[in-house]
């Protein structure tokens, strides 16, 4: 009796509280890597000018629909984030990620939700990869937010400040400092290597809302996302602003 019983309580607990080898931005490769600033790969950027049409986010759900990822990023495939409380990560990014188109819209911001994969070249004045982080540790809280190790649009950083000071202020969630280089080399900042990747001029960060690990924290992302969705769109309105998008 003793072996199953082990066999189950670990069940339990990889399926309950957390799967630590799934947690947050999915995994880093060196490839990701930005090109040497010498090269010239930037040459094509000289003169962009932002394409006509309405100012759209776009609101990425990280682990959605992994196994459908492409051939050139097919590491990403099983991949279904972290788990706690009986959710998977991508049904509590789903949740925000609905929350807050719903929110941008209703202030006349076209507004598209992405699953893993992302298409060629994809271009929108913001996107923000929604994610949830994890942890054996059970006591871990906060949330954290990245920016592009290489940002060529000059304004993710501000996009970044806006979005953690209106998501903190919303969520009263500590900021958790342990930024990693999974998320500032995310595979959807990475145009240099992948054809499915935003395009350089694609205002981006990646936004870790919570532990869905932590019970404190599922309170918020998992019980009432709302309220995560209501900060995260304060910080992409205030920063949309700022730039005379809306």
């Amino acid at each position: 009796m003793l072996i199953p019983l082990i066999l189950i309580s670990i069940f339990f607990v990889n399926s309950y509280f957390i799967n630590p080898l799934t947690s947050g931005a999915p995994p880093y490769a060196v490839a990701d890597n930005p090109p040497d600033l010498g090269s010239d790969a930037y040459a094509f950027l000289s003169g962009w000018e932002r394409p006509e049409g309405p100012t759209k986010v776009a609101l990425q759900v990280g682990h959605w629909k992994s196994n459908e990822a492409p051939e050139e990023q097919k590491r990403l495939r099983g991949n279904t984030g972290a788990s706690g409380g009986g959710k998977s990560e991508w049904e509590v990014n789903l949740r925000i990620a609905e929350g807050t188109a719903e929110l941008l819209k209703e202030k006349g911001i076209e507004v598209e939700i992405l699953p893993t994969t992302i298409p060629p070249e994809y271009f929108a004045d913001v996107f923000v990869s929604i994610h949830a982080d994890g942890s054996l540790d059970t006591s871990k809280s906060g949330y954290k937010a990245a920016a592009p190790r290489r940002d060529m649009t000059g304004n993710a950083d501000d996009l970044l400040k806006l979005v953690e000071e209106e998501y903190e202020k919303a969520t009263g969630l500590l900021k958790d400092p342990n930024v990693t280089r999974n998320m500032r080399g995310y595979y959807a900042f990475g145009w240099w290597r992948y054809d499915h990747a935003v395009h350089p001029m694609t205002t981006s960060i990646i936004l870790e809302t919570g532990f869905i690990s932590s019970p404190q924290d599922r309170e918020l992302i998992v019980d009432k996302p709302e309220i995560a969705a209501k900060g995260l769109t304060e910080g992409v309105l205030k920063y949309l602003a700022s730039e005379n998008l809306i």
